[in-house]
């Protein structure tokens, strides 16, 4: 079997457009993989018309392993997130042929069921308006839907510090929450990389009263040792730290594992290299009882390529999922995607990544100018704007 041709397309939101990859063979398979480039849908398009010609087209899709590494040396330059993204989306898709060609679920080829079902987390849930009643009421709407876990950002347009005002409502936010879903439910919080370390440590004392569950990338993604210093202040509360979605080679880790820096990683799989990649940085991370909880902003293959990751290991978490709250033709666009039950997800049943790919719908929602700025007001309501 060989790969005779891959092709793109593009769905668009009106603040995330996914860009899909469909991997064809001379043996009439396909393979689909699908990731969300963070203003950056074009130039991982232009990496792919780049390098498929020399290192995909012909290529057995089995080899995955030859596919990245030759990706990542033959073409010489360091890689980062357009690369790693181009290079996730084909390995990724050749995984799909895969499962297919052996009719099994890809869980079941990365070493089987450690869990029998996988934990979620909803997240794009709180697009109402910045006040306590109102993210109240959206609490209680995602415990309604069986969500035992949610994610949320209530810092705003914070960066490195605000004002006393803006923290005293922050905290009121995740009061509200709290006291929506109460205690048996996991708040995760999400800073995205706002704060200078002080900051960062001052928020978490003032939240441990509502025992997160984590607090995720209290600094800027670039400093390990500002995060370690901030995981010093989280580590006597109890809180753990997480990090990760802004890393995208395996290389980059060495210094957080070493630093001691996050209790949880959150690698997003098709920003790092694909599902081998991931799987070989989940058993380091065990080396250093570090917790894998991948991120995923994406539409359908990017959460079924988490699942059969999340399925097969050991030190997983929980799994990132936005398609219940945010663009309903995203979800759509994955015939057979399975649904969230009781705050779970079960076991991928269908041979390789398990869904099919509706094309006529993602041709029905183009790719989009999308203005998505997290240090903007109201960026958290994302297409109310």
């Amino acid at each position: 079997m060989k790969i005779s041709h891959v092709s793109t397309k593009v769905m668009g939101t009106p603040w995330r457009n996914l860009l899909f990859v469909k991997v064809e063979t001379d043996e009439g398979l396909v393979g689909w993989a699908e990731a969300r480039p963070v203003g950056g849908v074009g130039a991982v398009i232009g990496y792919l018309n780049e390098t498929v010609p020399d290192f995909a087209l012909g290529q057995d899709p089995f080899n995955t392993e030859t596919l990245v590494y030759r990706m990542l040396r033959e073409t010489y330059g360091r890689a980062g997130e357009i690369a790693m993204t181009g290079i996730a989306l084909l390995e990724i898709a050749c995984w799909d042929i895969i499962g297919k060609a052996l009719e099994q679920p890809l869980y079941r080829l990365l070493g089987g069921a450690m869990r029998d079902k996988i934990k979620a987390y909803a997240n794009g849930w709180y697009r109402v308006e910045r006040k306590p009643e109102a993210w109240h009421a959206a609490a209680k709407d995602v415990i309604a839907k069986g969500y035992r876990a949610l994610k949320f950002d209530p810092f705003g347009s914070g960066f490195y510090e605000f004002t006393r005002q803006e923290k005293l409502l922050s905290i009121a936010l995740v009061e509200a929450v709290y006291d929506a879903v109460g205690p048996d439910v996991d708040l995760l919080i999400e800073m995205h990389g706002r704060f200078n370390p002080v900051t960062a440590a001052e928020i978490i004392r003032d939240l441990a009263e509502f025992r997160p569950a984590w607090v995720e990338e209290p600094v800027p993604p670039e400093n390990l040792r500002a995060l370690r210093d901030v995981r010093e202040v989280a580590l006597p509360l109890g809180i753990p730290v997480a990090t990760g979605e802004r890393i995208h080679t395996p290389y980059e880790y060495r210094e957080l594992f070493e630093l001691g820096a996050a209790d949880i990683i959150q690698t997003d799989i098709t920003h790092f290299g694909g599902i081998g990649n991931m799987k070989k940085l989940a058993g380091t991370a065990e080396m250093y009882y570090v917790l894998v909880a991948p991120h995923n902003v994406g539409g359908p293959c990017s959460t079924m390529a988490s699942l059969a990751v999340a399925a097969s290991t050991p030190n997983f978490k929980i799994q990132e999922y936005f398609n219940d709250f945010a663009d309903p033709p995203v979800k759509a666009a994955g015939i057979g995607m399975p649904e969230v039950v009781d705050g779970y997800f079960a076991l991928p049943s269908r041979p390789g990544l398990g869904v099919d790919i509706d094309e006529d719908l993602i041709a029905e929602f183009p790719q989009r100018q999308t203005d998505f700025n997290l240090f903007s007001d109201d960026w958290h309501r994302r297409d109310l704007k």
